[in-house]
C-alpha cells in the first residue's frame, strides 16, 4: 500500500491532519517517506543545492568554519558538525579547503546530522576516507567539546503549522479528503489561537514548533560550550504570513498533495522567528543575505583564481558564481544566520555595536 493511499484510509478513519502532520509522513515516513527512501539530489534529481552548484560555496564555508576556530582560541578538539548535509559534498568541499588552516583539521571531529538511510550511504562514500560520526538529531549531539555548526537548506524541511484568517476568525489548515475521496487543504471546525494584528480574510499565517526546537536546541549547545551555527536557507527575516509550501519534482513545482513522499516539500524560513526564539534562550543573533556573505568571504577572488587555473571553465565558473549571487537567483532569495556565543565575532558579517 503506497503512503498516499495509507494517508487515505488514516484520513478516512480518524479524519484531517495538520499541514506539519502531512509534511512529517511525507518527508519521513519509515515506508515511504521522501529522505527516508527515494531523496533525489543534483541536476538529474529533483532539486540542487548551493553545495552542488560549485565547489566554492562549501570550500568558502570551511574556511570560515577554520576562522570560526581560530576566534576560539583555536581549541585541541572542536566539533565540526554539518546538519541535513545530503550527499555529502559540502562537507567534502569544506574539508579540503580548511587544509589551509594548519591544525584545524586535526583538531576537528566530523558529525553529520542526518536520520535519512540513503543519504548516509552517500555521505559515507563521499567521505569515505575521512572518520565521520552521525546522529540523528540535533538533541544528539554531545555538549562536552566547542562545536561549529553549518546547515545548508535544512530548516526549509522543518514543518510548519499554516491558520487561515476567515469571516469567523482563525482556524488551522488541514489536509483531508474530498467527497471523490482525494487528498484536499481544508480548515478545522474549532477556532485557532488567534494571529496578532489585522490581516485579510484569507492571509495565511505558518508557524512551526520545529523551527523552534531546532533554535532551542543549538541555543542550549551554545550555553553549554563555545559554540556558532551557521544555517544557509530561503527566507526572510519575516516570514510569517504567505502559503510558501511546495512540493519540488524533477525540478518543478507540483501540488503537494499530489505524491505524497515522492516529492520534496519545503517552506520559506521565518527567521524572525528563529532568531528571536534563540535570542530569548542566550544566544547572539545575527542575520545577512547569501550574497554580501560569501562576497565577504572572497567568493569573487575564488572564482577569478579557478577561472585563471583553467580557461576552458571559465564561463562556466562564472555562471555558477552569478547563480550564487546574483540577486535574481540564489544572492537575496536565499540568507546566512549565525547564531553563537556572546563574544564572538563571525566572520561575514557586519560587527555587532
Amino acid at each position: 500500500m503506497s503512503l498516499l493511499e495509507r494517508l487515505k484510509a488514516e484520513i478516512a478513519q480518524d479524519g484531517p491532519i495538520s499541514v506539519a502532520a502531512y509534511m512529517t509522513r511525507c518527508l519521513h515516513d519509515p515506508l515511504d517517506g521522501y529522505y527516508a527512501t527515494r531523496p533525489a539530489l543534483g541536476e538529474r534529481g529533483d532539486f540542487i543545492t548551493a553545495p552542488l552548484v560549485s565547489q566554492m560555496f562549501g570550500e568558502l564555508l570551511g574556511l570560515w568554519a577554520a576562522e570560526m576556530w581560530a576566534a576560539m582560541g583555536s581549541p585541541p578538539r572542536v566539533r565540526l558538525v554539518e546538519l541535513g548535509p545530503g550527499d555529502g559534498t559540502m562537507m567534502s568541499d569544506m574539508l579540503r579547503a580548511a587544509k589551509a588552516a594548519p591544525g584545524f583539521l586535526a583538531a576537528a571531529e566530523v558529525w553529520l546530522v542526518d536520520q535519512s538511510d540513503p543519504l548516509r550511504a552517500a555521505q559515507a562514500r563521499t567521505l569515505k576516507e575521512h572518520d565521520i560520526r552521525w546522529a540523528a538529531r540535533l538533541e544528539e549531539l554531545p555538549a562536552d567539546l566547542p562545536l561549529i555548526i553549518l546547515g545548508n537548506e535544512f530548516l526549509d524541511c522543518l514543518p510548519v503549522n499554516q491558520f487561515v484568517n476567515t469571516a469567523g476568525g482563525w482556524r488551522e489548515r488541514r489536509v483531508g479528503l474530498s467527497e471523490d475521496g482525494a487528498l484536499v487543504f481544508g480548515l478545522s471546525r474549532g477556532l485557532a489561537l488567534p494571529v496578532e494584528g489585522n490581516h485579510p480574510l484569507g492571509a495565511v499565517c505558518a508557524k512551526s514548533a520545529a523551527l523552534a526546537d531546532a533554535a532551542l536546541a543549538i541555543s542550549r549547545l551554545i550555553a553549554a560550550a563555545p559554540c556558532a551555527a551557521l544555517l544557509i536557507d530561503y527566507g526572510a527575516a519575516d516570514d510569517r504570513f504567505g502559503d510558501t509550501l511546495q512540493a519540488l519534482r524533477g525540478h518543478a513545482k507540483e501540488d503537494p498533495l499530489a505524491h505524497p513522499g515522492e516529492a520534496d516539500l519545503t517552506v520559506r524560513v521565518d527567521f524572525g522567528a528563529f532568531m528571536e526564539t534563540a535570542a530569548d534562550a542566550g544566544a547572539q543573533a545575527q542575520l545577512t543575505t547569501q550574497a554580501d556573505f560569501l562576497r565577504a568571504l572572497g567568493i569573487e577572488a575564488r572564482a577569478a583564481a579557478l577561472a585563471a587555473r583553467n580557461p576552458d571553465r571559465a564561463s562556466l565558473v562564472a555562471r555558477q558564481l552569478e547563480r550564487l549571487i546574483d540577486d535574481e537567483q540564489m544572492g537575496q532569495l536565499f540568507k546566512v544566520c549565525c547564531l553563537h556565543a556572546p563574544g564572538l565575532s563571525p566572520p561575514g558579517f557586519e560587527a555587532e555595536a
